[in-house]
């Protein structure tokens, strides 16, 4: 009996393996070679051209800057870019995408520049990976909404910008999601929220299935990892039995495609988990209760094909009533294109077939990339982008939010339930037979704004399907909807947003609001304005001046500044945020200036009187200076015990030189007025540390590097750089910067380094 129990539970196990291999595709620990090989074999198989120097090129520099580097899995960091360009490649995208994807961490982790890239490679691809690095910067983080709705807005504008921005950013999620085992648990937890609320919806609203479906599983198994394997568990509990009824149906239907003489590929698949979660969630349903867990498809050559195989599959199975979407009539606004219908097949068991061309499978999985509109067509001419255009509408919807709203925390709470993967669809039709796409649950008020906000403002009614309906009424898949206006409306109720469902709707009747009480929110945000700065002691009359409103209302993105004061008035800026940046904008202006004229002047009159105004730097002693900067020079480096001279520089206060540097020694008669006197003062002087640079001149050896490094390391000093070259003759040269706390200190170890066999001299840098 116990050996029956731990082979089943070795078996459950083993099961749970292989879903994990479905999800994650990438092999630990290849060799970064065998991968490249992988890399230039996918491109090979869909792009024409076969010059790749470019993508090599990236490659090997991308190689060369991440040299050393590991990720947290202990592999060489150049595996991640790569798996990267490998997922691009598989969506089969230009080569500048592939060659931004290589190159999306060496601006940030590297000490490449984006000049750099833009010198090498190009400004398209600098741009992509710029794009990308900023990205990479966003911080998500539950309290810290205002930093993550600002960084929202810089992720869409980018997009906006170039679309393959976000395409590089969504194939390195995916590869960071495959390896999240590495991370801790709360990150694991961080990233998959992040992933569910922004990134996978992305990936579903550019219709790329294909990353979409890989992501939501990848989360779900992060963020409620108890509900994933119990999916898993539950799905693979009588695997062989699903695989043969689903293989049953698929040789049944190949048949009878046949008999039609239908050219079909016919396939069969268990849905995803994410998909089966969502629908457990939406129709409150356990497993055992949804149906349509398998999903037959069948693909075929034309759209007429898809109708005629429709018919063959009505005649097989009993349809059930209700169950059947014309996707291919009614696009989804990704574009997505399908039959759907959902059968009742042998032994009651319900099924779903789906039915679309090979065109509209390929768009079903690529999305967007699938008519690449930065690729030629096949036929030589220009690419056609409005299918790319239409897919897009949702970011330039997003993007307009961004233009009307200045609350960050409403941006962003309407853009996650935009974008919230659990919101399910209806389609309706306009009277001119427009076809409408709102989420489900959506009232009249919602189609009216779909159409026009000024329909939505002017509405006093409507008629679904040519009756007269109340406005909250809930609006069906396939309702004709006809909205009635009237000039005599006086605008939107605030009950309506009770009632809309669609974030477009919330945000214009918001709008309406803000827009119709403009009046009334200036004056009000004039009065908190003035009271604030009151409280704090300022007169707003000196900090009101064009320039300075200019610098607030470029902060913020308003056009005037009555925007503002609008905006204030209605709480979306508060009193602080306008008056700090105002104050910021006049300090700017009317700051203390010390010029070269005042500090010689303070200087000659120390001279003249005895009592010495004293200002000190780290044990500095200025003669006759008040408030001015001191700063060491960077040319000789001087340390406590040196003798030193300060130099009044240009608009940066007093620089402290040794006497003996060389800058100080070659300064011109007109110049050396700027010299005052300077000396060590204080009894802690070497409790600091001050930076010292040495030349040391030997006669070059195996072991000399080792042996001067020992002087240092006995004394646990750090090197801070070290530079050794060598002449034709056989002389090295090796210049050393490190921290001293004095020339005492400096002495000794200088001495120390003479008894190094071979060593000729040493000298410090004087300039």
């Amino acid at each position: 009996m116990e050996d029956g129990k731990t082979k089943t539970e070795g078996e459950r196990i083993q099961e749970i393996e292989e879903v994990e291999a479905n999800v994650k595709c990438m092999k630990d620990f290849t060799s970064p070679e065998q991968l490249y090989e992988e890399l230039i074999r996918s491109i090979r198989k869909y792009h024409p051209s076969t010059d790749i120097s470019m993508i090599e090129k990236a490659y090997r520099i991308a190689a060369k800057a991440h040299e050393g580097q590991k990720r947290k899995s202990g592999e060489p960091y150049i595996i991640h870019p790569l798996c990267v360009a490998i997922i691009l490649a598989d969506l089969e995208l230009d080569k500048e995408t592939i060659v931004a994807g290589l190159l999306h961490d060496v601006v940030e982790d590297t000490v490449m520049t984006t000049e750099d890239l833009t010198r090498e490679f190009g400004s398209e691809v600098a741009l992509l990976v710029d794009g990308v690095t900023k990205l990479g910067q966003l911080n998500y983080s539950a309290d810290k909404v205002e930093v993550q709705a600002e960084n929202l807005r810089k992720m869409f504008l980018a997009m906006a910008k170039d679309i393959r921005v976000i395409l590089v950013k969504l194939a390195d999620r995916l590869h960071n999601m495959r390896t999240a085992q590495y991370w801790s648990e709360p990150k694991q937890k961080e990233k998959a929220r992040e992933t569910m609320d922004i990134y996978a919806p992305i990936a579903q609203r550019l219709g790329i299935s294909k990353i979409k479906i890989e992501l939501d599983d990848l989360s779900l198994k992060y963020l409620k990892p108890e509900v994933y394997y119990d999916l898993v568990e539950k799905i693979n509990l009588r695997k062989g039995e699903r695989e043969a009824f689903v293989q049953g149906i698929v040789d049944e239907v190949k048949e009878h495609m046949e008999e039609a003489d239908i050219q079909a590929e016919v396939n069969g698949r268990v849905k995803h988990f994410f998909s089966i979660y969502k629908k457990m969630v939406n129709q409150d349903k356990t497993l055992d209760q949804i149906y349509d867990l398998f999903a037959v498809r069948i693909i075929v050559d034309t759209v007429k094909d898809c109708y005629a195989a429709l018919g063959v599959i009505h005649e097989m199975y009993t349809p059930i009533p209700g169950r059947f979407k014309d996707y291919i009539a009614m696009p989804k606004p990704n574009m997505y294109q399908s039959l759907h219908t959902t059968l009742i097949g042998p032994k009651g068991r319900p099924f779903e077939i789906q039915i679309r061309t090979f065109e509209m499978h390929r768009t079903a999985e690529y999305g967007i990339a699938a008519h690449w509109k930065y690729k030629e067509a096949s036929d030589g001419k220009k690419p056609v982008a409005q299918q790319e255009e239409e897919k897009l509408s949702w970011l330039r919807q997003i993007l307009e939010w961004q233009r009307d709203m200045s609350d960050n925390k409403e941006f962003l709470s309407l853009l996650k339930s935009d974008l919230d993967l659990f919101n399910e669809n209806v389609y309706c039709f306009s009277p001119a037979g427009d076809v409408k796409t709102l989420p489900r649950g959506s009232s009249t008020v919602d189609f009216a704004y779909s159409v026009h906000s000024a329909v939505g403002n002017k509405m006093v009614g409507a008629r679904v399907n040519g009756k007269l309906v109340p406005i909250e009424y809930e609006i069906k898949n396939g309702d004709r909807v006809e909205i009635i206006t009237s000039q005599n409306s006086k605008g939107p109720s605030r009950d309506w947003l009770k009632i809309v469902k669609s974030t477009q709707a919330k945000n214009k009747i918001n709008q309406w609001f803000k827009q119709e009480r403009k009046e009334d929110n200036i004056l009000k945000g004039k009065e908190m304005l003035a009271s604030y700065a009151k409280l704090k002691g300022r007169t707003l009359g000196e900090l009101t001046k064009p320039k300075y409103m200019e610098a607030v209302m470029r902060k913020y993105g308003f056009r005037d500044w009555e925007s503002v004061l609008a905006a204030l008035g209605h709480g979306g800026l508060k009193e602080g945020q306008i008056l700090n940046k105002l104050i910021e904008a006049y300090e700017k202006e009317h700051k203390k200036e010390i010029t070269d004229e005042k500090v010689l002047e303070a200087a000659a009159e120390a001279k003249e009187k005895l009592p010495i105004v004293k200002k000190e730097k780290g044990g500095i002693v200025v003669k006759g200076i008040d408030d001015v900067a001191v700063r060491f020079a960077k040319c000789c480096s001087p340390i406590p015990g040196d003798e030193i001279v300060g130099f009044v520089t240009r608009g940066r206060g007093v620089t402290i030189h040794r006497t003996d540097c060389v800058n100080v020694m070659n300064l011109s008669e007109a110049e050396r007025v700027r010299l005052i006197d300077a000396e060590w003062q204080g009894s802690n002087l070497t409790s600091g540390l001050y930076t010292a640079e040495i030349n040391v001149y030997a006669n070059n050896r195996t072991g000399l590097l080792v042996d001067i490094s020992r002087i240092f390391t006995e004394r646990k000093i750090d090197l801070t750089t070290i530079n050794s070259r060598t002449s034709k003759q056989g002389r090295a040269t090796i210049s050393m910067t490190f921290d001293v706390h004095s020339t005492e200190e400096l002495n000794s170890i200088v001495e120390k380094i003479r008894q190094v066999e071979s060593v000729l001299d040493i000298e410090r840098t004087t300039g």
